[in-house]
């Protein structure tokens, strides 16, 4: 099946059902996002776009931006989806590699987009899809693409491109898997502020609302006060990550209140970070609902593991495997130490393959057809995944091995940290521990407060040898944290503060 497929079929079974609200007044049903996908199809064919044609989105969340995704594979296209946010050298540095017939911009709710699409030379395009910005480019089909449903550039590559190919199959799987684990069903009502542009909202949010019939509620950035304000308006199930969550409960408590104040949410869920314990239980005391955890990546469809609490608890593991998802744990690989190694996946999940680049997809899978995550994690007797880090981010101070996450979620655990990122610094040809942690510039610890608050819980080796506090980590659209931008980016709170 393929993802415009997927579409029509529920517009046919439930035509007037909410599918998407979004912030520029779009309130589509399945039949009219249906009916936008055709007529954005119809523009895209008259401009040149062809079977097996690539065709970039600049954009941001929005209903168009969704059409424009279903319209590609209603055109037998593919699918570029990426943040408008990126700089002109990113872009280019796409469209040389990927050479797609069209440029789509969504303009009207990101000035980013609409400065991309007048250095184009871009022009409007309009229909009951809306508006977007459409520049055509010398087409360059290509037959490999002809399962391929979208092709997605991981985030801070360097290097040669690495264009991750998701098959229709694997999006349809991924979606799928995503819908069952939160028992969406047509009467939820999903809170969309993951970018689309991102496997976790495309696969997890639109794919899978698409499958179960569920509405999604766009936002096209991320603001607590928003989500404040939507989860008293009928938000059944959010999705996020946890720096997300952890803003929004800081907003909550500028409002006077200690836990989300009644809302109609059933399911709230954590992923693209680890958890610590401490804050997982204020978490779940906040949203009085079980917290569940996920981990997975673009190269497997968002999903690969996922709990299915049914009360609040102790477990920070991210779960066991989806449905049709194996794992394995190869303690052979770097940063591999007893039962600590890289995470192997194999399942319906895993990629095609990066697009026009032979030796990276050789590289990332085994001989024997597993994808190596790059990841560290260990596995429990109960067949759980606990992730204990990247193991190209695995800092090795004085011959020990220092997990970041590990550190991390001590610092975590003050009450007066937001959140925090642990990173290694070559010095000495040692590799030391340094940590950025964001705090609040009206109410903070001091690098001292927390020295001595990790000292009673982690050893020696582990502390960082450098804190440093800010009001602001660097961070995606997702809300990750960008590390390799820490040392660059962050700004330290001004002594005295």
């Amino acid at each position: 099946m393929r993802l415009d497929q997927a579409l029509s079929d529920q517009a046919s079974r439930r035509p007037d059902a909410p599918a998407i609200r979004d912030t520029l007044g779009h309130d589509w049903t399945f039949a009219g996002l249906d009916h936008a996908v055709d007529a954005l199809a119809e523009q895209l064919a008259a401009s040149g776009v062809a079977k097996d044609d690539r065709v970039l989105l600049l954009v941001e969340n929005c209903a168009p931006a969704i059409a424009a995704i279903y319209a590609a594979s209603r055109l037998g296209a593919v699918a570029i989806p990426c943040n408008a946010r990126l700089s002109e050298a990113e872009v280019a540095r796409v469209i040389d590699h990927a050479t797609p017939a069209a440029v789509l911009m969504t303009s009207d709710i990101s000035t980013e987009a609409a400065a991309h699409a007048a250095r184009m030379g871009a022009h409007s395009i309009e229909g009951i899809f809306g508006r977007l910005d459409l520049r055509s480019l010398p087409s360059d089909p290509d037959t490999d693409m002809a399962d391929v449903g979208v092709l997605l550039y991981t985030t801070g590559t360097t290097g040669k491109p690495k264009g991750v190919m998701l098959t229709h199959d694997n999006l349809i799987f991924g979606g799928n898997a995503s819908r069952v684990v939160r028992g969406l069903t047509e009467a939820d009502v999903v809170y969309g502020v993951l970018p689309v542009s991102h496997v976790f909202g495309l696969s997890s949010i639109v794919v899978a609302c698409t499958l179960a019939g569920a509405a999604i509620r766009l936002e096209p950035r991320y603001d607590p006060k928003r989500l404040y304000e939507a989860l008293q308006d009928g938000i059944t199930a959010l999705s996020a990550v946890p720096q997300m969550l952890a803003k929004l409960m800081h907003y909550t408590e500028t409002q006077g209140h200690t836990r989300l104040p009644a809302s109609q949410l059933r399911y709230v869920s954590s992923g693209a970070a680890p958890l610590d314990l401490d804050w997982k239980r204020r978490t779940e005391a906040f949203f009085g609902l079980p917290l569940q955890n996920g981990y997975g990546m673009t190269e497997a469809t968002a999903g690969v593991c996922v709990t299915q609490h049914d009360k609040t608890s102790d477990d920070i593991s991210v779960g066991p495997a989806l449905p049709g998802v194996e794992l394995r744990i190869d303690t052979d690989a770097p940063g591999g130490e007893g039962t600590v190694g890289e995470i192997l996946v194999r399942g319906g999940n895993v990629m095609k393959g990066y697009f026009r680049n032979p030796e990276a997809t050789d590289a990332a899978f085994t001989e024997d057809g597993w994808l190596r995550t790059g990841d560290l994690g260990e596995l429990d007797t109960e067949g759980n995944l606990n992730i204990r880090g990247r193991s190209k981010e695995l800092i090795i101070h004085g011959g020990f091995n220092v997990y970041p996450p590990e550190v991390e979620a001590a610092l975590n655990d003050h009450p007066k940290v937001i959140q925090s990122a642990v990173i290694g610094h070559l010095e000495g040809g040692d590799e030391k521990v340094w940590a950025y942690v964001e705090v609040s510039p009206d109410d903070h610890p001091s690098e001292e407060d927390l020295r001595a608050f990790v000292g009673q819980t982690l050893v020696g080796y582990k502390r960082p040898s450098r804190i440093v506090l800010t009001e602001r980590l660097p961070a995606a659209p997702t809300g990750k944290i960008l590390k390799h931008l820490l040392h660059s980016q962050t700004i330290p709170l001004a002594k005295g503060a």
